[in-house]
């Protein structure tokens, strides 16, 4: 479980008890982006009701509006964030109607903290995989743009003469000699390859290489 992928992901966590919600979200605070607050489910549908939030965490029981109240709200609403209910013993009246409300994760009070880090990395789990395997298309559509004649081996040029900040100060006369192509298939080649995000000009014949991936 790589925790660290947490810190991308922006929570509203709804809870009614002041102490219980200001200890919760200090220690949330070290593992993602950030963690907004609401104390009851009416204050928490005014801030979840534009989408703005990767997840949230409500508890059940609170005045005005409860969790499951709000979540039904929202999804009347349109708003299909990901929920997880933190929920006591004694709501399990409640637990049909979450169930049905399809919410993503249950966690029991008192709140066990690794209990809750753990729902919270299962409900983006599928949020990473899909960036993951947008990212791997990308590097897919990259490559193919790539293909042809020389391009490859100009691209292995480059890979093997980065240094340890990946950084690649060689010319364009380098690679012409090295590999026998002409200047215009180079600048082209380079071209292509800051557009498609591989390379980043620092300044001139200095470039940035910056997809990790191409190097394992």
């Amino acid at each position: 479980m790589d925790l660290n992928s947490l810190k991308n992901f922006t929570i509203l966590y709804v809870e009614d008890d002041l102490d219980v919600m200001n200890q919760t979200k200090l220690i949330l605070d070290d593992f993602v982006k950030s963690v907004d607050t609401a104390l009851d489910g009416e204050e928490g549908f005014e801030k979840a009701k534009d989408g703005s939030y990767d997840i949230i965490v409500t508890d059940i029981n609170m005045p005005k509006l409860n969790g499951i109240e709000m979540i039904k709200k929202l999804k009347e609403e349109g708003i299909d964030t990901p929920c997880i209910i933190t929920t006591a013993y004694k709501d399990s009246e409640y637990l049909i109607d979450a169930i049905n409300l399809k919410v993503d994760g249950y966690v029991i009070k008192p709140i066990n903290i690794k209990d809750l880090i753990h729902s919270i990395y299962t409900v983006v789990l599928p949020i990473l995989q899909k960036k993951e395997i947008e990212g791997c298309a990308h590097v897919i559509d990259s490559l193919t743009a790539l293909v042809g004649g020389k391009k490859i081996e100009i691209l292995k040029y480059i890979i093997d003469n980065l240094d340890e900040e990946k950084i690649f100060y060689g010319s364009y006369q380098d690679i012409m000699e090295a590999l026998d192509v002409s200047k215009p298939t180079v600048v082209n080649m380079f071209k292509q390859l800051i557009g498609a995000g591989i390379l980043e000009k620092i300044k001139n014949k200095v470039y940035k290489f910056k997809r990790n991936d191409f190097l394992t």
